[in-house]
């Protein structure tokens, strides 16, 4: 039972990983290639040379990550080098049949829009798969490294990385105006990706103000596995004492907290706030 449901687990996280190639491809092939913008890394890198031999960057892309993919191998561990094998493959394939349809002609002519689509595809495409344990080669095994040891952003750290790739299309077509677009391509992505990585991992504080806390308290712990905390307060208005909770729990799961509060007590009063980070068992792992 446990190795069917771990092949589920895996093939839908395949095909997620797949779906999301596609639309990265797609986002640089499409939008960002045809109009002459760079997004960074070594599909940048890829990029510069086709733009400049005309060997296609799917073929360039599958050579250029070879040193990277034997380093992910020894820090990485295997299991992230054969899901991101598996996305170079099948990147490189993507890359390599879009660009053959669409050639040097964009989907939109607006190089504004292609900007703005190109890069937020390709940022929430990054995200995805990076929450999926895999990533897109190149610059993103570098950008893993990094992050598994210090609490840095992606979206930052691509950003840094990705500036002195997309610097380099001025020496190529020699224009400022291609070079803003290519900056703009990046801060999108970066954004749009660090958005994709985080959403799933904000956290909000709640402080709930009811009669019935430790009822409350008991289904949170029950039905939710999460902890709370009792806070004695004096409600100023009538001069009572009651039992404030405090709770930390994932956004994605306030809804089914104050579900739970308002079946218990529908005057209850609940404040919600959200916080920046979280650490601790249940949460994120403080990092050196």
């Amino acid at each position: 039972m446990k190795q069917t449901k771990s092949f589920w687990r895996d093939f839908r996280s395949y095909v997620i990983v797949t779906i999301s190639l596609f639309f990265f491809s797609l986002g640089w092939t499409g939008f960002l290639i045809p109009n002459h913008m760079l997004g960074g890394g070594v599909n940048g890198i890829a990029t510069i040379i086709y733009w400049l031999t005309g060997i296609s960057t799917g073929v360039m892309i599958f050579a250029l990550n070879g040193i990277l993919i034997l380093l992910s191998i020894k820090s990485l561990g295997w299991k992230f080098s054969i899901r991101t094998i598996y996305s170079i493959v099948v990147m490189s394939i993507f890359f390599s049949v879009l660009q053959n349809y669409f050639g040097d002609t964009p989907l939109i002519a607006d190089k504004f829009l292609s900007a703005t689509l190109g890069a937020g595809l390709s940022g929430v495409s990054i995200g995805i798969i990076f929450l999926q344990g895999s990533s897109t080669g190149g610059t993103d095994i570098i950008i893993m490294l990094i992050n598994k040891y210090r609490n840095i952003t992606l979206g930052r750290l691509t950003l840094l990385i990705n500036v002195v790739v997309v610097s380099c299309s001025y020496l190529v077509f020699k224009d400022i105006e291609t070079l803003i677009y290519s900056y703009v391509v990046l801060m999108i992505s970066s954004y749009t990706m660090d958005l994709t990585m985080t959403g799933n991992k904000q956290s909000v504080q709640m402080f709930i103000f009811s009669s019935k806390a430790h009822v409350i308290a008991d289904r949170i712990g029950n039905e939710m596995q999460r902890g709370a905390t009792f806070i004695k307060g004096v409600g100023w208005y009538n001069k009572t004492e009651s039992d404030i909770l405090m709770v930390v729990v994932r956004k994605t799961e306030s809804q089914q907290l104050i579900r739970i509060v308002k079946q218990e007590d529908e005057k209850a009063f609940v404040s919600v706030n959200t916080v920046m980070g979280v650490y601790g068992k249940g949460f994120d792992v403080m990092k050196k």
